[in-house]
């Protein structure tokens, strides 16, 4: 029994690492850019029947049920819970343009797939009920809590991106500033260069300045839809320089050299972490296989020289 458990558990785990991955990277595209890009290259006139009929099955079918799970969960979640995962989702980059209310739902959705996945697993091959029943609550945690790890992964990735890039487009605004741009005009040269996380901010910062909202107030939003360091330390600057009236590019150089120098601690201080990382694989994987190889065949000419039997007479 504990074999089958064993292969039922990672079959789970294989197609739980699949679906991670598809998540990641279609949480990494635009599908309203993509279906505008689409319909853009194509001459002949469509209808709305065959725009709906074009879309995925996920969004013709999953998104709607989700969104109907989401709106019945909103009733009875806390409110502090909702406002918690808002912010995670937003930090993210808001993927799919997901609500929290959604977000539960597909937690809801995955917990019951797996508990009673694993339950009926154990029940086709006749197992104890306390074991049914211990193993399909063990795989309804899993399923519970995987999407909060792949949000979790998402934010991590995302602001790994911006704290890698933010010393980048802080020198070409250097040098947009010194060319004589505005603050404003060089970030929109950072958004129409690049297509990252930051510079995709910096063009929602410029959206929204241009729709009314001071600069002051959309540099802040960004921050909270972010939450780096390094970006809270920039825009903190910015916005005290244009308060006092010092010189925004003296500002932006300054900047740009201290990004750079955290971003240099940073890898030196993961130089440092790597022995440490690199000790458990080297212990009990690396080398147990060549201690195999190298006194395996060692091993069996003793073995075969009987030796060994000649010490156990003795």
């Amino acid at each position: 029994m504990p074999a089958l458990v064993i292969v039922i558990a990672g079959t789970l785990a294989f197609f739980l690492i699949i679906a991670s991955i598809l998540l990641l990277r279609r949480a990494e595209e635009d599908p309203l850019g993509v279906r505008i890009d689409q319909y853009a290259a194509r001459e002949e006139a469509v209808s709305i029947e065959e725009i709906e009929l074009s879309l995925p099955f996920t969004d013709r079918l999953i998104v709607p049920m989700l969104r109907g799970v989401g709106a019945f969960i909103t009733r009875f979640a806390p409110q502090s819970t909702l406002e918690r995962t808002a912010q995670q989702l937003k930090i993210a980059g808001s993927p799919r343009n997901m609500s929290a209310a959604e977000f539960w739902a597909i937690r809801g959705f995955a917990t019951i797939l797996m508990g009673g996945l694993m339950f009926a697993m154990m029940l086709r091959f006749g197992t104890q009920p306390t074991q049914r029943l211990l193993y399909g609550l063990i795989f309804a945690a899993v399923g519970f809590f995987l999407p909060q790890l792949w949000l979790r992964t998402v934010i991590d990735r995302r602001k790994t991106a911006i704290i890698k890039k933010l010393p980048d487009a802080l020198d070409l605004m250097t040098i947009c500033v010194d060319a004589g741009l505005t603050f404003d005009g060089a970030m929109d040269k950072v958004y129409q260069k690049w297509r990252d996380p930051l510079s995709m901010e910096f063009g929602r910062v410029i959206y929204e300045m241009q729709l009314g909202k001071s600069r002051r107030q959309s540099l802040r939003d960004m921050v909270d839809r972010i939450e780096v360091p390094d970006v809270t330390s920039f825009v903190a600057s910015v916005l005290q320089a244009d308060q006092l009236g010092v010189s925004i590019g003296k500002v932006l150089r300054i900047q740009s050299e201290q990004m750079r120098v955290r971003r240099r601690q940073r890898a030196e201080e993961k130089a440092q972490q790597a022995p440490i990382k690199m000790l458990f694989p080297l212990v009990f994987l690396i080398f147990p296989a060549m201690f195999i190889v190298l006194l395996g065949p060692a091993g069996f000419q003793v073995m075969r020289s009987g030796a060994l039997d000649a010490l156990g007479g003795g």
